[in-house]
């Protein structure tokens, strides 16, 4: 069971590592007209936000756990 979520967690970090690679790494191929704009494959200042917010909301918790 261990190794179950362990392998889980690991597929969620190597998928979201692959995304901001490719997001950071991404370069225009030669047939792309120059006005054409990049696009992210993942909107990351939406990510930041939900994981601060999921962040708060956690220490809120444990802060109230611990009254």
């Amino acid at each position: 069971m261990m190794r179950l979520f362990l392998g889980m967690i690991l597929g969620a970090i190597l998928i979201t590592a692959a995304a901001y690679v490719h997001d950071t790494m991404w370069i225009a191929p030669a047939g792309t007209p120059a006005g054409a704009e990049q696009r992210p494959m993942v909107n990351w200042d939406v990510v930041g936000n939900t994981a601060r917010s999921l962040g708060t909301r956690a220490r809120e918790q444990v802060d109230r756990l611990g009254k």
